[in-house]
């Protein structure tokens, strides 16, 4: 009878050993994961010209007409009529 009781208890702490070996597993797997990478920088604006005096500028600055793209409101004006 002695030696059923220490083969339980030798197998619940096989058990127990080994549940907690994988749960530490798991939390390893769990941190080793990267964590997300940031977003890439938005790229370069497009480059345009002025129609009117030939001016090279980035589309985000430019002032856009019904010909193209102007370096402001006065050359558009200009340009346009």
């Amino acid at each position: 009878m002695k030696y059923l009781l220490v083969l339980a208890v030798v197998l619940v702490a096989f058990y127990l050993w080994r549940n907690n070996r994988a749960a530490q597993a798991r939390d390893e797997a769990e941190r080793a994961t990267p964590p997300p990478r940031p977003a890439p920088p938005p790229g370069p604006d497009a480059i345009v010209t002025c129609r009117h005096c030939g001016l090279h500028l980035p589309s985000t600055d430019a002032v856009r007409g019904a010909l193209g793209y102007y370096c402001g409101q006065e050359h558009r004006r200009l340009a346009e009529g």
